[in-house]
């Protein structure tokens, strides 16, 4: 019965077909000697599949074209070495284009790992850390209005300032525990957060969060404006996080997801959703490499575009 294979089966046919691949490879533009290579090491590896056997015939070719013009033996132990295949990539993939050159190296790795006889584990896969989810208007509201219900004003100061920081001008937990009254200032039409550290770099505040950071820094001076004495323990913002996750109606309060709130705000405000959506963009490094292409904005530019219009 032709409609009733079994699963070995199955499998043995596409192999079958790469098999037949191999010994049909005869390309002009190599040498006798480099196609007998390019056939030996792609039939000892065993493609599972047409599309992986013509993938390592066609990177193995052109290693192999790389290595008679530069004078190495056709082996894979010379050809197929690390060594040897970044040599390859780096002065030997003229005219290709990046994408192709990635490509090579990939299939060229796998095919030397195809050909170990006691080949080193793959690496295991990890978990991409994804952003974090940020907080509704509903859900900022009722953290500030834990704030206010504090017992003595200086607590009441340090968690509105908490949130503001986070959700107002997305400052990192390990930036938050170093601002001091001092570093947040009206200037240039609206009011900035100077942050020191790795990342230097003066943050516009979004508008329905300036009073309440303003007063925050008033009352903190040259002080912390989150408090503690040593803003290198990890553990300042800790009781005040805890004292603003007491309503069961709210998630507990986390400095990332304070910041993602920013982000999000932030990314709505410039079109960021709409301009990778019409470019066909999903990679941040692509934004970055774009970004690096562009003039700093002044601080007037980014008060103007992050902080002011807030209507809500």
């Amino acid at each position: 019965m032709t409609g009733d294979r079994s699963p070995i089966m199955s499998r043995k046919v596409p192999a079958a077909s790469a098999a037949r691949a191999v010994a049909a490879y005869a390309p002009r533009s190599l040498s006798a000697s480099a196609t007998v290579f390019v056939r030996a090491v792609v039939a000892r590896a065993v493609p599972q599949t047409p599309a992986r056997c013509k993938a390592w015939l066609f990177a193995a070719g052109k290693l192999a074209e790389f290595g008679e013009r530069v004078g190495l033996e056709l082996s894979p132990e010379v050809l197929l070495s690390g060594a040897v295949i970044e040599r390859f990539v780096l002065i030997g993939c003229d005219g290709l284009s990046p994408a192709s050159v990635r490509t090579l190296r990939t299939n060229l790795r796998a095919l030397a790992r195809a050909l170990e006889r006691y080949p080193e584990p793959a690496p295991v896969p990890l978990v991409r850390e994804r952003a974090k989810r940020p907080y509704s208007p509903g859900e900022i509201d009722g953290y500030l209005r834990l704030a206010d219900a504090q017992a003595t004003h200086a607590r009441r100061m340090r968690a509105s300032a908490l949130v503001c920081l986070g959700a107002g001008a997305g400052i990192i937990a390990g930036e938050l525990r170093h601002v001091r009254g001092s570093d947040i200032v009206e200037r240039s039409g609206g009011v900035l957060v100077t942050v020191a550290g790795a990342r230097p770099r003066a943050v516009p505040v979004l508008e329905r969060y300036q009073q309440r950071l303003l007063e925050a820094a008033a009352f903190a001076g040259d002080r912390y404006v989150i408090g503690g004495r040593d803003p290198d323990r990890r553990n300042v913002t800790d009781t005040l996080s805890a004292a603003l996750s007491t309503d069961s109606s709210l998630p507990r309060l986390q400095a990332g997801r304070l910041r993602s709130t920013w982000l999000v705000e932030c990314a709505a405000r410039i079109g960021l959703g709409a301009f990778m959506q019409a470019a066909g963009l999903s990679c941040s490094q692509r934004l970055g490499d774009l970004a690096a292409q562009l003039p700093d904005a002044t601080e007037d530019e980014l008060v103007a575009l992050l902080a002011s219009g807030d209507s809500s």
